[in-house]
């Protein structure tokens, strides 16, 4: 994350261990404090909503986000009432549907959405989702060819399809009508299909731009129910009954809080309705992942992003792409208990991979570091290293260096690569612009995260030509590393009422980031190394009683766990989040500290 040189330090933290600077997040004194006395609130939760931009008009929406007012016409999207009614002709004409969704979790969610809901209507579709290694990202002509020939009539992409324009034109010439969902950055020129609905096409007015391609199918398939209500297709003596669209919210959740998409407005509603219905347990492909991760509470968007998300992903990610979107829409317990159990194999297997290329990865990016030759994006390269992990490795070098980071594979002559990026870096424009001035082969995304593929002899230039726009980003704005804080706390503040309130304002993610606690001046005690590379110690204060349990997750070699492990009593000021922390049917409060300073 990136800080202006104008705002406050807080605290007076202009370098803390970790090379960041903290700054306070802007806030109103008067509204925050008028927001905790209207609704009976701790001046600090004020504080927080008011940050947040949350008015006294929002706070019940905020709190508790509802899809009844939250939920826009889904024929605001353009091309969605065009994308119905090509599928209501498809129905009418028995035509085969097949479904082509992208490897990651929003494709199988979107995937396994639109299959159930045809399911549920009495229509099986096919899928397709194509192997990471052998295919590569997205729609292409192979896979086109095989499912004319196996008789698809409508293909729907999901989560891909909108830069896709030899296979979208190779499918038209060969009688194959296309609809594109998806969520990815558009250019001016779109490809040819029957239907293009993304929010992020460069000609839409929707204000909905962070949904992801999970949300859009959502939207899809309210589109489509209504459409199929009103034609009569429920009342016409058909022995299908009107689907409750809301039983399909939980894979709507998964998608949305696993890609990284804001979680604001219908996003956010979209995610505290879906845990409810994910907590019931009816979807029998999520309770088995859930079993199999081990998740024994009421489900959050953490274990959503951390615990089953990435197994979904594993698939995809060690070459058996189908594997999530089989899992999500099956509704034989059996199967999806084998398939669970597959996906945590596989997932143990990209932990080990991950680990191995991040070994190699840092000694590379420490190198450059070491010779200062990186002043705006982290960028490294491995032979074979596998292309399934190189997105998660970037986003460890990203947070390791507060700098846009990309790791690339090479075989052959040939590169793929993967970026993350930071809080005011656009990635997925760069890569976008590197595409159209011909210097990589493809590639997209969003501001956030990137995919792209190139010669390795582009390799150079393509490194020049991100340093220089993205130098230029951090040059212009006068922005350096930061923290952000939301609010200093007491260690007799951390109470369980407290935290309660806290998680009232989830779920957390992109957009509505957990909030950043500080404890100052705190002393550290009984500092131990558990796991591999986690610290775990207490919080206590001269001016307190209390003592607060805390960890550190990936710090041991690190400033800050040797801070921690070294301290001799000297006061610190620490920074990191509250949560709760269930333990054989005891519930405490635990302080996860991502940062400290000295006083």
């Amino acid at each position: 994350m990136l800080s202006t040189s104008s705002e406050n330090d807080f605290l007076n933290v202009v370098k803390s261990l970790s090379g960041k600077r903290w700054v306070q997040k802007p806030y109103n004194e008067r509204s925050s404090l008028a927001l905790s006395q209207k609704f009976s609130l701790p001046e600090i939760i004020g504080r927080l909503l008011d940050s947040r931009g949350i008015t006294a008009a929002s706070v019940d929406g905020f709190l508790e986000p509802r899809l009844s007012s939250s939920l826009p016409n889904p024929s605001h999207l353009i091309d969605l009432n065009a994308g119905v009614q090509r599928i209501i002709k498809a129905i009418n004409l028995s035509d085969k549907i097949t479904i082509f969704g992208d490897y990651d979790v929003d494709g199988a969610t979107s995937t396994a959405l639109l299959v159930r809901y045809f399911k549920l209507i009495g229509i099986e579709c096919g899928i397709y989702i194509p192997d990471r290694i052998k295919e590569g990202y997205g729609p292409n002509i192979t896979a086109f060819k095989q499912l004319i020939d196996e008789g698809t009539k409508l293909l729907i992409t999901v989560d891909c399809g909108t830069t896709a324009f030899e296979p979208l034109s190779y499918a038209k010439e060969n009688g194959l009508d296309v609809i594109v969902i998806d969520h990815h950055i558009a250019e001016v020129r779109l490809p040819e299909a029957s239907a293009i609905i993304n929010p992020n096409r460069l000609d839409e007015t929707s204000e909905h731009t962070q949904l992801a391609a999970v949300g859009v199918s959502f939207l899809l398939i309210v589109g489509l129910n209504k459409a199929l209500r009103d034609n009569g297709f429920f009342s016409n003596g058909t022995p299908v009954s009107e689907p409750n669209l809301m039983n399909l919210i939980d894979i709507v959740a998964l998608g949305t809080v696993a890609d990284m998409v804001a979680l604001t407005g219908v996003n956010r509603a979209l995610v505290v309705q879906g845990l409810k219905v994910l907590a019931k347990r009816q979807n029998v492909g999520l309770a088995a992942l859930a079993d199999v991760s081990r998740v024994d509470e009421v489900p959050t968007s953490y274990h959503l992003g951390f615990l089953l998300g990435p197994r979904v992903n594993a698939g995809g990610r060690v070459g058996k792409s189908n594997l999530g979107a089989l899992l999500l829409s099956t509704d034989d317990d059996g199967k999806a208990k084998e398939i669970a159990e597959k996906l945590n194999k596989y997932n143990l297997e990209r932990k080990e991979i991950e680990t191995n290329v991040l070994d190699e990865a840092l000694q590379i990016a420490e190198e450059k570091v070491k010779n200062r030759s990186v002043d705006s994006i982290i960028l490294v390269t491995g032979e074979n290293w596998h292309p399934g992990v190189i997105g998660i490795v970037a986003s460890r070098l990203k947070e390791k260096y507060s700098l846009p980071a990309c790791v690339l594979t090479s075989k052959e002559g040939k590169m793929t690569g993967s970026g993350r990026s930071i809080n005011g870096i656009d990635l997925g424009a760069c890569v976008i612009a590197a595409r159209q001035a011909g210097i990589i082969e493809n590639g997209g995304g969003h501001a956030m995260a990137a995919g792209f593929s190139l010669a390795a002899n582009k390799l150079e230039t393509f490194e020049e030509f991100l340093s220089e726009r993205i130098s230029k980003q951090i040059q212009n704005q006068k922005i350096v590393p930061k923290l952000n804080i939301d609010a200093l706390l007491t260690l007799d503040g951390a109470t369980q009422e407290f935290v309660s309130l806290l998680q009232k304002m989830g779920p957390f993610g992109s957009g509505n980031p957990e909030p950043r606690i500080v404890f100052e001046g705190v002393r550290i005690v009984k500092a131990t190394i558990v796991g591999s590379d986690h610290v775990r110690c207490f919080l206590t204060s001269i001016n307190s009683k209390k003592s607060l349990s805390a960890i550190a997750f990936r710090c041991v070699e690190t400033a800050l766990g040797q801070a921690l492990l070294k301290n001799n009593g000297v006061p610190m000021h620490v920074a990191g989040k509250l949560r709760e922390n269930n333990w054989q049917g005891r519930t405490t409060i635990q302080f996860l500290m991502d940062d400290a300073s000295t006083v």
